[in-house]
């Protein structure tokens, strides 16, 4: 019994971290899509002020944040500045992650709340939700073949096909899903593998399922983890298109389900882990499009001041993949 309190209060706590994700993605990337594009044009034509007026002695703008000196023009083009951001991001990020409980303030205690006590609620039926399947050998059979879609052997080829293509069609928008997809999944891989051995959960189908501190890696869930996490940067990346969304959403709901009919995991492990996913697939794309709006002092003076109409337009589309409308 006494066991059971204690695991109940450390899932409180991992569900505070998973909402203090998202919390901490509201501090970081306060700019919204749309705020970004404006904040990256209202830079350019600043700039081309400036190189107007032919001040060669002007200073650049200073730097913004710590991301700043890690951005490169081009940086999903170049494979060594694309890869030391890569790993810097994930730094800067594991740091926003499991910081995140310390930022709770009486703001924002709703959204710790909800997702705690519907967590701690899944726990408490987990036994229950696990017998309510059939549990046959054949359903455990396709469980386990179906949510083999959201293993990492499975998306990470997917994101760095959607990179190689891009950079193939010279397609925008193609390779930053590559980028920040590579970005979500390391994150959602390095948290799971933390909190799974934090906790060490046994799954439905060893000696003493669902006992904390047995031995097991059954929380949180690493598959629901990295399916939510894309679907999440998919559905944000394609806001205007919610048929994206929708299918990516259902794909991950599809792992989620596969992966209690395969006993691999209680609902409570799906759920916190498909949670988290989508915090951190919401958080690295509001950071990246928070980053863009910044006037950034490694991209302004190489390649602002050559800007004309033509240009201007090309780099809108190299962004954000669509032309402005005038």
């Amino acid at each position: 019994m006494m066991a059971k309190k204690i695991a109940l209060l450390q899932i409180f706590m991992i569900a505070g971290i998973l909402v203090g994700a998202a919390r901490a993605s509201d501090d970081v990337a306060t700019a919204t899509p749309t705020t970004a594009r404006q904040g990256l044009l209202a830079a350019t034509d600043t700039a081309e002020n400036d190189a107007g007026s032919n001040d060669s002695g002007s200073q650049p703008p200073p730097v913004l944040d710590r991301r700043d000196r890690i951005f490169y023009p081009g940086d999903t083009e170049r494979p060594k500045p694309l890869l030391r951001k890569l790993f810097l991001n994930i730094v800067f990020d594991q740091e926003e992650i499991f910081t995140s409980p310390f930022h709770a303030n009486r703001h924002n205690a709703v959204e710790w709340l909800l997702p705690t006590a519907a967590t701690g609620g899944l726990i408490a039926a987990d036994t229950h939700i696990a017998n309510a399947f059939e549990n046959s050998r054949g359903q455990v059979r396709w469980g386990g073949r179906v949510s083999n879609i959201g293993a990492s052997y499975t998306l990470i080829p997917i994101v760095a096909g959607s990179y190689v293509y891009g950079a193939w069609r010279d397609n925008a928008k193609a390779r930053e899903i590559g980028v920040l997809g590579t970005e979500s999944l390391l994150d959602g891989l390095i948290l799971a593998g933390v909190l799974k051995e934090a906790f060490r959960r046994n799954r439905p189908n060893e000696k003493h399922p669902g006992d904390f501190w047995g031995g097991g890696t059954s929380f949180p869930s690493g598959h629901a983890i990295q399916v939510w996490s894309i679907a999440s940067l998919l559905d944000h990346e394609y806001k205007h298109k919610k048929i994206v969304g929708v299918t990516a959403y259902s794909l991950a709901g599809i792992v989620s389900a596969a992966r209690i009919a395969a006993q691999k995991h209680f609902a409570s492990d799906v759920f916190a882990g498909g949670t988290m996913g989508w915090f951190i697939g919401r958080y690295v794309y509001d950071t990246h499009m928070s980053h863009l709006a910044h006037k950034h002092s490694s991209l302004m003076p190489m390649v602002v001041p050559q800007i004309d109409p033509l240009q201007r337009r090309y780099s809108f589309e190299l962004v954000f993949g669509q032309a402005p409308h005038h």
